[in-house]
């Protein structure tokens, strides 16, 4: 059985299997030019923080829906989390950990923490679009954002690599269905997570390839869920969160307490007192429509709100007949407008917030 260090003055860390006790990293950080700054300094100067006298870390949410915010969160909730995560996999001591997230979010600082309870090898790749692009071999464990592994699909040398992932999670935006088409077949586990910078990361996995592939996201333990009033998902984590956050995620919730999300209160559009959700337009629209694409809402004085359909680059000529197709009526867009590029945030989610302004000009 895997035994993990939550006590921060005994942690050392193992990067691209060289150890590191927490006098190195000071040392190393304080010896690194400032104009050199490199992912690679980043993460000495993360390290140096979690090695400080404070219990708590400085976060940014990533703004998907809104401004970002800033949080403080407290170092010992976040070993918490890396424990359930790696306990949940079964990861094992010097197994490789791809870190190739930005550290600024919770998301990358994570997989840090789990390397440091769970004495992980970190490897370090900068985060980019590709971040198997110059490897030679795959790592044990790797989280990655949608983007990325739909990037590295394209490519047999990275989709190889891929694919010998051993556990491979991949959260910070939805799986879409060809997404989750072309990773069913995978011979080792891939999971969806489920989670926020509130969670300090996941606090559910749902399996995506094998016999347990599901659309159900099973929550960790101790993590309990219940439903709002207005069906939205409520989350009492103790081990990870202080306080029960109610989330604007529309969820259900089946009878072995796993959930399902359909998609979030602030992305419902009420067109004329009928209420759509964003996210099932999308859906219904993903199989038809190669180009990238947003559904989001403009104000409008007879429905109070109508459905608007941002599409990059040129309108195709046949949109009109795709929409009719796929859509049930009161779900087709009535303005189709344009636009240069899909906004999306720093971690590869839809922008909603510049979505809606584009919908308006």
């Amino acid at each position: 059985m895997t035994t993990y260090c939550t006590d921060i003055d005994k942690q050392t860390i193992l990067i691209e299997d060289i150890p590191y006790s927490n006098w190195e990293i000071e040392l190393i950080r304080m010896n690194i030019p400032a104009d050199k700054r490199s992912f690679r300094q980043e993460l000495f100067s993360f390290l140096s923080e979690w090695f400080g006298p404070e219990n708590k870390i400085f976060v940014h949410t990533s703004g998907s829906t809104g401004k970002p915010k800033e949080l403080w969160v407290e170092k010992e909730r976040m070993m918490e989390s890396a424990c359930l995560t790696c306990s949940f996999l079964g990861l094992q001591k010097e197994d490789s950990a791809l870190l190739c997230m930005p550290l600024q979010y919770i998301a990358g600082k994570m997989v840090v923490v789990r390397a440091l309870v769970a004495g992980l090898n970190l490897w370090l790749v900068p985060p980019s679009g590709h971040p198997l692009k110059d490897m030679q071999k795959a790592p044990v464990f790797a989280a990655m954002i949608p983007m990325q592994v739909y990037n590295s699909l394209q490519v047999p040398e990275e989709k190889a690599l891929l694919q010998q992932i051993k556990h491979l999670i991949i959260g910070g935006g939805a799986i879409d269905s060809q997404l989750a088409k072309e990773l069913k077949d995978f011979p080792n586990a891939v999971w969806s997570t489920y989670g926020m910078t509130e969670t300090l990361s996941h606090i559910a996995l749902r399996r995506l390839n094998g016999p347990e592939a599901s659309d159900w996201y099973t929550p960790f333990e101790d993590v309990r869920i219940y439903l709002s009033e207005e069906q939205t998902l409520i989350i009492h984590a103790p081990r990870v969160c202080e306080d029960e956050l109610r989330t604007n995620d529309i969820a259900e919730i089946n009878k072995d307490k796993q959930f399902r999300i359909l998609g979030r209160k602030d992305n419902t559009i009420n067109s004329g007192g009928v209420k759509i959700q964003i996210e099932q337009v999308e859906a219904a629209l993903k199989e038809h429509l190669s180009q990238p694409f947003l559904i989001t809402s403009a104000p409008n004085e007879k429905f109070g709100e109508i459905v608007v359909l941002l599409i990059e680059g040129q309108i195709p000529d046949n949109i009109k007949t795709v929409c009719e197709q796929a859509l049930p009526a009161y779900w087709r867009p009535k303005l189709i407008t344009p636009v240069f590029q899909i906004p999306l945030t720093e971690t590869g989610k839809p922008d909603r917030a510049i979505a809606k302004i584009l919908a308006q000009q």
